[in-house]
C-alpha cells in the first residue's frame, strides 16, 4: 500500500512538509451557485434587499475567506496569495459565484478558491434570508487549477441533458 501523504507512521494526520517542493506560479478557479425564487432574484435586481447589496458583500467575504483558509482547514498551509478575485453574477435562478486565486508558492490554492466561493455563497444566503429561507447552495466545485507537481486540471464540461456518461 502506498504511504498516504497526510498520515504519519502511527496513522495520525499531519501537515505535509512542502519545504523541498519547487516554488511555482499556481492558480485555481472554483465556482458555486445560490438558487433562489424569482421573487428573491427580483428583489436583488431592484436593490430591495434589507441588508444592502448581497453581491458586493459576497465578493468581499470571499476575498477575506480566501486569505484565512489555513485557519479554517486544519492541514492547509498559510500561503502568500498574490491575487484573489471573486465574481458574483445575478442570474434568473439565483447567484453564480466564481473565485480565482493565485500565488507563487510550494503548494496549490485550490482550497483557497473553494473556501472563497463557499463563504461568498453563505454571505448571499445571510444577506437574503429575510426574503427567503429556502435558498439552496449548490455546485461548489473546482473548475481549474494550474501549477505544481500534479499538473493542470480543467473540469470537464457536463453533458447535454439526457446524455449518460
Amino acid at each position: 500500500m502506498t504511504q498516504l501523504s497526510h498520515v504519519d507512521e502511527q496513522g495520525r494526520v499531519r501537515m505535509v512538509d512542502t519545504g523541498n517542493k519547487q516554488i511555482t506560479m499556481r492558480r485555481a478557479v472554483a465556482s458555486a451557485r445560490v438558487l433562489m425564487t424569482g421573487a428573491t432574484v427580483s428583489a436583488l435586481r431592484e436593490h430591495r434587499t434589507p441588508k444592502g447589496d448581497p453581491l458586493e458583500a459576497a465578493r468581499l467575504a470571499g476575498i477575506m475567506a480566501a486569505k484565512r483558509t489555513s485557519e479554517l482547514i486544519p492541514l492547509c498551509h498559510p500561503l502568500p496569495l498574490t491575487h484573489i478575485e471573486v465574481r458574483a453574477t445575478l442570474e434568473d435562478s439565483g447567484v453564480a459565484l466564481e473565485a480565482e486565486v493565485s500565488t507563487n508558492a510550494q503548494t496549490g490554492v485550490e482550497m483557497e478558491a473553494l473556501t472563497a466561493v463557499s463563504v461568498a455563497a453563505l454571505t448571499v444566503y445571510d444577506m437574503c434570508k429575510a426574503l427567503e429561507k429556502g435558498m439552496t447552495i449548490t455546485d461548489v466545485r473546482l473548475e481549474s487549477k494550474t501549477g505544481g507537481k500534479s499538473g493542470d486540471y480543467e473540469r470537464a464540461l457536463e453533458p447535454a441533458p439526457g446524455i449518460v456518461r
